[in-house]
């Protein structure tokens, strides 16, 4: 394919540190290895001298042909190596030590070798075996006289990573490209072609590149299948670790009491979860000491350990994510006891996978980027140095933003500066539209946190300031306002809606009564809890029924059924008794009740009103979710001044002094 002006520019300024990523694409097809193990072959054993004209390129494939090899050829290469004596392979290769013998072992991946013998020199120029382990070219003697019982013999090892990267060189030539040339680079060099994308479907994949160049960055991507999720940690960085499969122990994760070793949050840059979905931990702690680790960076084990490993938690999601938002919530896929509120407020940023285009042919690129062992450098060099105080210069951070929810989007906006003015030549606009994209990702946490029940969440109206101007900018996230729950129709007859708070979480309950020919009786599907109050607004309608039911009716001669279904939460309480007089009421009297009715108060069997908590999170929960009139005992109108004006506008009060006003205002007719 012919070059283009970037190509051009990208090739000149940076000549030995570039690739056309159409040649790794080709090999990749058909060979099962990182992207950066084909990308240094190239470079080392093909000619590119030319840009357009790459020769040699069959000798790699060539070498991949004889060298590399698939786990389940193991042994037809270990016949190999017997016979031959020696052979040359391409594998992953780690070591250990082996303190009861006093040598190194080593580990190879493919040829599920276990305890090769290595020589100490060789650990000690590749200290990298020693973290995890390292993609390389390795030169096998088999030698069973002088090892009976061990006979794979490392005789050398070529890593496949970059051993000359010098950062200043790197980051001084940046100022060569504009930020949106730049931001094309980075694109390309992951494999895919910006021009096919947005900028905010660039910033995207950008965003999944965060945790490697961010110290303790926590990262939750969910998606559909075919997006590319797990293949930047799989395949760009040798520094990432792919947890596949889910379960994981506490020794593996975090560290390993009998061996006295840490464990993978220590030996990597970014420890990325394949499938939330399959997450089991097999230890009762481990997701304690996971929160704890995701909140300071340090865990108590026997010892306190110090570690830098980001996490990563990727899983698949429908894009239908207004249905989602409907029945639940945007964590949803997460197992059961991960859906935890004090979890989940530790990540930093969610990255709506869903807007992420899916991969297909045309969005590979043909163009140059900087070649992965190259890029994988400069990613770790990017560690090395934090600007999360940049924002500072020119804005300043809304009062609605707690300690955790600062942390977030000032770790999200120092790795996106990094990684898009890496020489520090900050740009104001560049830094307020990086800095917009943060607070969104950071705000989809909290709001689905606050869809999940828990009261402390209830600020997600997160917003900046821009000092020169003094203007307060607030952020939406994209789901924002759309598929609300609450009716936007007038509700047929029995049927309200409410919140209910339980242990602090507020639920959005929905409430149904039948009334039919029968004997006095009542039927109730709920909690002891709903049953209670339940049992309070009947207690109240059959001590006023001559009253409060239309004329020639009594509760003798009917049945009543009621049901609750919580809409967002799970919990029922018996804080809710005024909907349940309302909508048996409106389920005798046959009344439509207004579109959009929520109905908050809580009654006596006498009739009177109680004192209701959590009014202000009560409204909030109502209106966001749809509701466009509120019944509002009157004691709780003073409060209005502590509600935003984002809500109150919204919605129309309908202050009540007993539980009849709420059925007698809250008619449609009224």
């Amino acid at each position: 394919m012919a070059l283009d002006e970037l190509d051009r520019k990208l090739i000149s300024v940076y000549p030995d540190y570039v690739i056309n990523k159409s040649l790794v694409r080709k090999l990749k097809i058909g060979y099962n290895v990182p992207v950066y193990v084909l990308e240094h072959l190239l470079g080392s054993y093909a000619d590119l001298s030319d840009p357009e004209n790459p020769k040699n390129v069959e000798n790699v494939e060539n070498i991949l042909k004889e060298h590399f090899f698939r786990p389940d050829e193991a042994e037809y290469v270990k016949m190999k190596l017997r016979d031959e004596g020696r052979y040359r392979i391409i594998d992953r290769i780690s070591a250990a030590l082996d303190t009861n013998n006093n040598q190194y072992d080593a580990f190879l991946q493919n040829l599920n070798v276990k305890k090769g013998v290595i020589a100490d020199e060789i650990v000690k120029e590749n200290p990298k075996m020693l973290l995890g382990g390292i993609w390389a070219v390795i030169d096998l003697v088999y030698d069973h006289e002088s090892y009976p019982g061990r006979p794979f013999v490392v005789e050398k090892v070529f890593p496949i990573q970059l051993s000359n990267f010098i950062s200043e060189k790197f980051t001084e030539k940046r100022k060569a490209f504009t930020t949106e040339e730049w931001m094309d680079i980075l694109v390309r060099s992951i494999g895919i072609e910006s021009a096919k994308l947005s900028w905010r479907e660039k910033m995207l994949l950008l965003l999944r590149l965060v945790p490697l160049v961010e110290k303790n960055y926590n990262l939750v991507e969910l998606g559909p299948r075919a997006t590319g999720k797990s293949y930047v940690y799989r395949e760009i960085s040798p520094y990432a670790f792919l947890l596949s499969g889910g379960n994981t122990t506490v020794a593996q994760l975090f560290y390993n009491i009998a061996r006295g070793k840490v464990g993978l949050v220590g030996e990597w840059d970014v420890v990325a979860f394949d499938e939330v979905a399959g997450i089991k931990f097999k230890d009762q702690y481990a997701l304690q000491m996971l929160k704890d680790y995701m909140e300071s960076g340090t865990f108590a084990r026997k010892v306190e350990v110090v570690a830098e490993a980001s996490m990563v938690f990727n899983g698949n999601i429908n894009d239908d994510v207004q249905t989602l938002l409907k029945l639940s919530n945007l964590f949803e896929p997460f197992p059961a006891e991960m859906q935890d509120t004090a979890f989940l407020d530790r990540i930093h940023a969610y990255l709506p996978g869903w807007e992420v285009p899916k991969l297909r042919g045309d969005l590979f690129t043909n163009h140059f980027g900087f070649a992965i062992d190259y890029f994988s450098e400069v990613l770790r060099s990017l560690r090395s140095y934090s600007a999360v105080d940049v924002i500072d210069r020119y804005f300043e951070l809304g009062t609605q933003l707690n300690r955790r929810d600062e942390k977030a989007v000032r770790k999200t906006c120092s790795g996106l500066l990094k990684l898009l003015y890496p020489d520090g030549n900050y740009e104001k606009e560049g830094i307020r539209k990086i800095l917009e994209f943060a607070i969104e990702m950071r705000r989809r946490v909290k709001e689905q946190l606050k869809k999940m029940g828990g009261l402390e969440f209830w600020e997600t109206n997160l917003s900046y300031i821009d000092k020169e101007t003094r203007q307060e900018v607030y952020v939406p996230v994209k789901e924002e306002g759309k598929g609300v729950l609450i009716s936007q129709d007038p509700l047929p007859p029995g049927v309200v809606y409410t919140v209910s708070v339980v242990d602090g979480k507020a639920n959005l309950i929905k409430i149904e009564t039948v009334v039919s020919p029968g004997q006095g009786k009542i039927s109730v599907s709920g909690s002891p809890s709903f049953k209670e109050a339940v049992n309070t607004a009947y207690s109240y309608l059959a001590a006023n029924q001559k009253k409060l039911l239309p004329t020639n009716m009594t509760l003798k001669d009917y049945t009543i059924t009621v049901q609750a279904y919580p809409m967002l939460g799970k919990e029922i309480g018996k804080d809710v008794s005024v909907a349940v007089f309302v909508s048996m009421l409106s389920a005798f009297h046959k009344t439509l009740m207004k579109k959009g009715l929520g109905v908050i108060g809580d009654m006596t069997i006498t009739g009177s009103l109680k004192t209701t908590l959590g009014f202000v999170d009560r409204l909030t929960m109502l209106v966001e979710n749809g509701a466009k009139s509120v019944t509002i005992p009157i004691e709780q109108m003073s409060k209005f001044g502590s509600i935003s004006v984002d809500i109150i506008s919204k919605v129309i009060p309908i202050p009540i002094s007993t539980p009849e006003e709420a059925f007698l205002r809250g008619r449609l007719d009224d």
